[in-house]
């Protein structure tokens, strides 16, 4: 699906290739790309070879290429359906920047393209008009902005497993769930590294396609990748911290029960010794006052060591 939009003269038009051609300034969206019409786009704005095989390969880095006419730009996001870390979904998001014209492909919608929609719809000179490599920061704001909400949900639910591992003995279930947070921050990391780098170079002055003026609010997305990416190692240290606490109170736990163990088996001990001895050696009809007395020491000797236990602070 191919979606045009160009400004002229303080008016905002909305519709198809039809509008390839208008006079203006021209921002250009792709959905679910193919090879013909991105070699037709290619055509009519001499986009690079290289740079129409990775969109039809969505599964670059983040990076920033200059083809002399043009900018070729990739950057990713992420998002959730219920805004949980668990639904977990990644994009790819092209961009081909050019002095009057931006084009951006990609596989499927997201929320931070259809926030940049409504805002040029609400203010297009504003945005649009101030050139289309304004319409690239707000793509890219709207892309790192979206993350924010993600690194609250994974601190949510870090809370909720040290809530969990030092209320009740953890399941094993627990550690396979830490373990998939884990993978889910790795993947984070390893997307928004390189993609700082990248937001990095175009906050800087001398970019072809990119005004100086318009550095200065990509500095602003730089800044927000850089919080980011702290909340992240920040997670990371934390999901360690419960592995170490999982662990913890495991081998606590065991711990506990093999002394809970050790100590039934202390008891028993004399006891089976003192049955045993008195079993062997005497009548309890003929001899009812040693039976009692086997009895009774049968009676104090666990008592007593229960004491003793307790006063030792083992129990």
């Amino acid at each position: 699906m191919l979606r045009v939009r160009v400004y002229d003269n303080g008016r905002l038009l909305d519709g198809d290739e039809t509008l390839l051609d208008h006079a203006g300034l021209k921002w250009v969206d792709v959905i679910e790309p193919d090879e013909a019409v991105l070699n037709k786009l290619g055509t009519r704005f001499g986009l690079h070879k290289l740079a129409i095989e990775d969109c039809l390969h969505l599964d670059q880095r983040p990076k920033l290429e200059d083809y002399g006419t043009h900018q070729f730009l990739v950057l990713q996001g992420f998002s959730t359906t219920t805004d949980k870390w668990a639904d977990l979904s990644m994009h790819e998001l092209h961009f081909f920047i050019g002095p009057d014209w931006l084009i951006t492909v990609h596989d499927k919608g997201h929320g931070a393209i259809e926030q940049t929609h409504k805002r040029l719809d609400a203010d297009p000179t504003g945005t649009i008009g101030r050139g289309v490599d304004f319409v690239v920061y707000l793509l890219a704001d709207a892309l790192v902005d979206r993350n924010f909400p993600l690194l609250d949900s994974f601190n949510e639910a870090l809370e909720d497993l040290e809530e969990r591992i030092f209320a009740e003995f953890p399941p094993r279930s627990m550690l396979q769930e830490t373990f998939e947070l884990k993978r889910a921050l790795v993947l984070v990391r390893r997307v928004l590294s390189p993609q700082r780098d990248v937001v990095g170079l175009l906050a800087r002055r001398g970019i072809p396609q990119v005004q100086e003026r318009t550095t200065i609010y990509f500095r602003d997305v730089f800044d927000h990748l850089v919080r980011i990416y702290e909340q992240i190692d920040a997670a990371r240290d934390l999901v360690g911290n419960v592995v170490d606490a999982y662990l913890s109170q495991v081998a606590n736990r065991t711990s506990d029960i093999s002394k809970q163990l050790t100590i039934f088996a202390s008891i028993f001990m004399p006891l089976s010794f003192i049955v045993g001895f008195f079993g062997q050696n005497f009548d309890s009809l003929n001899h009812p006052a040693l039976f009692g007395l086997m009895l009774a020491t049968m009676v104090v000797l666990p008592v007593s060591m229960l004491l003793w236990f307790r006063h030792k602070g083992w129990l």
